[in-house]
């Protein structure tokens, strides 16, 4: 039986007690790959540029179902949308499998499995229980996505074009919105498991 009180343990292995292992990983797997895909296709209205929830997803899947879970995850979304399943934004009308992974938004989905494992990493030493411990992981993990993004991004189109323009300045207001909302809500729902168990 598990305990909140146990750093080691995430946040999905505490609120799902019980369950075979394998079957659980297996399905929240599926479920976080399908969020994932959901995630990408919703724009939401915001300024100055819509955003999807996506980067939101990966992180929560990172932190609540730790590294190795959390990247297993982003890793089993991203083979959907290199064998040509239209999961990710933009799919099919820019294109499908791996020669949209190939493109401009490429680096940024390494970024996701990469961020996923860092953050679910740092959820395994309590950074998800408190406000302000999620959210640095937040930001460390919103970096993470951004760098590997951007330098992707200037490989493909060049360095001389305006890289941080096109791919981080008008999205950093969707970024603090997404990191500040995940430092809202992961806190509260380990309280919640708190008085579950209690």
């Amino acid at each position: 039986m598990t305990t909140i009180s146990n750093t080691q343990y995430t946040l999905a292995q505490t609120l799902w007690q019980g369950e075979n292992a394998v079957v659980r990983n297996v399905l929240l797997a599926i479920a976080g790959s399908m969020a994932l895909w959901v995630s990408a296709k919703i724009h939401v209205p915001f300024y100055p540029v819509p955003m999807t929830m996506q980067t939101f997803a990966v992180l929560m899947i990172g932190m609540a179902f730790g590294w190795r879970l959390g990247f297993a995850t982003v890793a089993l979304y991203l083979v959907e949308g290199a064998i040509g399943i239209p999961v990710f934004s933009g799919t099919p009308e820019r294109g499908i499998g791996l020669a949209y992974m190939f493109g401009t938004t490429g680096g940024y989905l390494v970024g996701f499995a990469i961020a996923a494992g860092t953050v679910g990493w740092l959820a395994s030493k309590g950074w998800d229980r408190n406000v302000f411990t999620t959210l640095a992981a937040m930001i460390i993990g919103t970096a993470i996505i951004f760098a590997l993004g951007l330098a992707w991004l200037g490989y493909v189109i060049g360095w001389e074009k305006p890289i941080l323009e096109l791919g981080l300045y008008p999205f950093l207001p969707g970024a603090a919105f997404k990191i500040t909302l995940a430092a809202a809500i992961l806190p509260f729902v380990w309280k919640l498991a708190a008085k579950r168990e209690n």
